[in-house]
């Protein structure tokens, strides 16, 4: 009877600890790598980063979602990082370079000028939706209900929203957080808070 209480005195900790991580993993926050370079110059190849499920999106989040329904490239699990242009309800489109959100300009000063015009292009969601041969919501001018517009930060590399369309909310993961482990406080200020200041002041 004392070995099996002084097996458990240890068990015991060990299983409420491992159930609190499965918590924490499955409803607060989840680590994820960054694959590829569509968030140059702002998140790398490899980086690692937090993701915060119960955070909330706004336009500007970088956010992290499941693929697999989204991308008709994609026919398993597989997560993309990408950034949340439009909002549902948001119209939005490009003119040289220039992004425009229900008719407001953004603020994209946390890409380059070449990222912005050459990476970006010319662009509405009802043309590319035609163009790209949208499975869902072709002919489109606003982002639906429930669903977001999302580009990366490097677009002439990046297969975002412009290719494959709109993310259901129920493909999300959650916001990226990068950590204080990030010695370049501008490219971190790119990811964590630009939401706070999406668009082009007046």
């Amino acid at each position: 009877m004392k070995a099996f209480k002084q097996v458990m005195s240890w068990v015991i900790p060990v299983v409420i600890g491992l159930l609190i991580a499965f918590l924490i993993r499955a409803f607060v926050l989840q680590p994820v790598r960054v694959d590829g370079p569509s968030m140059l110059p702002n998140l790398q190849n490899n980086e690692r980063v937090i993701t915060w499920k119960q955070a909330k999106i706004h336009r500007g989040s970088v956010v992290v979602f499941d693929a697999n329904g989204v991308d008709p490239q994609v026919s398993q699990k597989t997560y993309y990082v990408k950034r949340v242009i439009g909002l549902p309800g948001d119209t939005v489109e490009a003119k040289n370079g220039k992004l425009y959100v229900n008719g407001k300009l953004v603020r994209q000063s946390y890409i380059n000028k070449y990222q912005r015009k050459e990476g970006t292009g010319n662009w509405t969601l009802k043309s590319i939706s035609v163009q790209n041969s949208w499975l869902k919501n072709s002919g489109t001018t606003k982002v639906p209900a429930g669903e977001y517009f999302v580009l990366g930060d490097h677009r002439s590399v990046s297969n975002d929203s412009r290719y494959y369309g709109f993310v259901p909310k129920s493909k999300l993961l959650g916001v990226v957080h990068v950590g204080f482990w990030s010695g370049n406080q501008t490219k971190k200020s790119n990811v964590n808070d630009e939401w706070k200041h999406y668009f082009q002041a007046n």
